[in-house]
């Protein structure tokens, strides 16, 4: 890729970049949030038109209009979120767009051939099971192999270990290497600075759409790479110091059962306690009953069985108001569907779990809450205090959250919920997708939370934070809960079995936890 440039509305995304790429070479992209990375990538896939500059492959140069083009040159990629079709077999899947198999299909000779395929790369699968039944290990190796039925010369990862268990990454990483020894070129894109230094071979940084770094595996270190990333230095690593001792139970759950969104069972008998001033971790690899735990503490899902107490209050059936109002916040994973308003400005959504506030309503006793004229030059102040406090990069408190980074959009939901001062503060996938700027700073904000007295449930599937963060964690797997320990009792490995279910805990053992 030559002096490419790619430009939106009051932006240059990508700024003059060159990238080469070498026959069998793994080259890992990093960059914050808004560096450039994904836009770089999808130039080259197709997906978007260049403003200046060319591609050439293999000294040809090559114009993509569309994926169609960049498939026929011989690119495939593998994006940061599934795009599989969840009620087709995994077949189904990989031929879908393929007009080469014409309208008739042989199914049978097609998945003896994907079988076959898997096989000589090393990647079990069954091709008749349906993209549902399947985990997000095992979905991730469908979206790879989809890619490399295709045959292409180049393969892009988009953070392709996001929702993997360290087992399923180890199988990733071996793949990766095979594939390589047979001549593929990759390009790998992730924020994990430990896994880029596992697996490439060469690393571009990329900051404000320049590049600003290429280092060989052998020349780079975490903390270079960090710096180059950021443009100053950073910590690596945001620690909790464990209290001597923590306060009252706050949250205590009794064999909690709960529906999931397809009526299957996603929660089954739960039961911990969390104390004042504690960190519960919740590991365990996305859908296995973390999303329907959070939203049933929050009571966006009714329990089927079970019981919820709150500062020792049954609060089983009471509303999400009421919890608001007994002090549970909640910070959602997905921050646009759940989070914000993507349609309303910034301060609107600053105070969406505030609204029946005193100083945020119009104080006009006779008439009913709910009715209430909103105070705006009250709501404008808390957005711009917000912004000041929090960070947030918007052109104004009045622009659209859609409009917004995803690491601002999560600014904006962080400080709004622990403004609050809750005395529980349940947090899902909280840095998930940011950037180690934005990361460093939330995590140091639930420290302070921690500090302060306050419980935080923290459901992550970055096991790393999980590790640093918590003063407990809970393994989720099946909605069940199979393990539970202190950090450093038990090896990365034990964690990941059980995560992925091959092992589990005798709930004897894991009932002292709560003790």
């Amino acid at each position: 890729m030559k002096n490419i440039v790619k430009k939106f509305p009051g932006v240059v995304a990508v700024d003059h970049v060159d990238l080469t790429l070498n026959r069998g070479e793994v080259l890992a992209i990093l960059g914050e949030n808004g560096a450039g990375k994904t836009t770089l990538m999808n130039v080259l896939y197709g997906l978007l038109r260049p403003d200046e500059g060319e591609i050439y492959i293999e000294d040809k140069k090559v114009s993509h209009h569309s994926p169609i083009d960049a498939i026929r040159n011989g690119i495939g990629m593998v994006h940061q979120h599934f795009t599989l079709v969840e009620d087709l077999t995994i077949s189904e899947n990989i031929i879908l767009g393929l007009k080469e198999f014409g309208f008739f299909i042989d199914m049978k000779k097609i998945t003896r051939e994907i079988e076959e395929f898997a096989g000589k790369l090393g990647l079990k699968i069954n091709p008749n099971v349906k993209v549902w039944q399947l985990s997000a290990g095992e979905k991730q190796k469908v979206e790879i192999l989809k890619a490399l039925f295709r045959n292409p010369r180049i393969l892009i990862l988009d953070e392709p270990t996001s929702v993997l268990t360290p087992q399923d990454t180890k199988e990733l990483f071996k793949a990766i290497r095979k594939l390589k020894q047979n001549g593929l070129s990759i390009i790998f894109i992730s924020h994990k600075l430990e896994e880029v230094l596992q697996i490439a071979d060469r690393i571009v940084v990329l900051r404000r759409g320049k590049v600003v770094g290429e280092l060989l595996r052998n020349e780079a270190e975490p903390r270079l790479l960090a710096e180059l990333m950021v443009g100053r230095e950073v910590l690596l690593e945001v620690k909790a110091t464990p209290k001597a001792q923590v306060g009252e139970v706050i949250l205590e759950i009794q064999g909690l059962e709960a529906l999931g969104d397809r009526g299957n069972l996603a929660l089954r008998g739960v039961s911990m306690k969390i104390k004042s001033g504690e960190i519960l971790g919740i590991a365990g690899v996305s859908g296995n009953g973390q999303k329907e735990l959070a939203e049933t503490i929050y009571g966006l899902r009714k329990p089927t069985r079970g019981k919820i107490f709150f500062l020792g209050r049954d609060i089983t059936k009471s509303s999400v108001l009421d919890r608001i109002q007994l002090g549970i916040s909640y910070i959602p994973a997905e921050r646009l569907k759940y989070g914000v308003v993507g349609d309303l400005p910034l301060y609107e959504n600053a105070i969406l779990t505030r609204i029946a506030e005193n100083q945020i309503i119009n104080s006009l006793p006779v008439v009913p809450p709910s009715l209430r004229p909103m105070n705006i030059k009250v709501i404008e102040k808390f957005a711009t205090d917000l912004i000041s406090r929090y960070s947030v990069v918007t052109p104004s408190h009045k622009t659209l959250v859609r409009n917004l980074s995803g690491g601002n959009i999560q600014r904006v939901i962080v400080g709004r919920e622990i403004d609050r001062k809750p005395k529980l503060l349940i947090a899902e996938e909280p840095t998930a997708g940011l950037d180690i700027a934005a990361t460093e700073f939330i995590r140091e904000k639930l420290i302070e939370l921690k500090n302060n007295n306050c419980s935080i449930l923290l459901i992550s599937s970055d096991l790393s934070e999980l590790l640093s963060l918590s003063d407990k964690i809970a393994i989720m797997y099946n909605g069940e809960i199979v393990g539970a320990f202190k950090p450093g009792e038990l090896d990365i490995d034990d964690i990941g079995l059980m995560m992925s279910g091959y092992k589990k805990m005798l709930r004897e053992r894991i009932d002292l936890y709560w003790a």
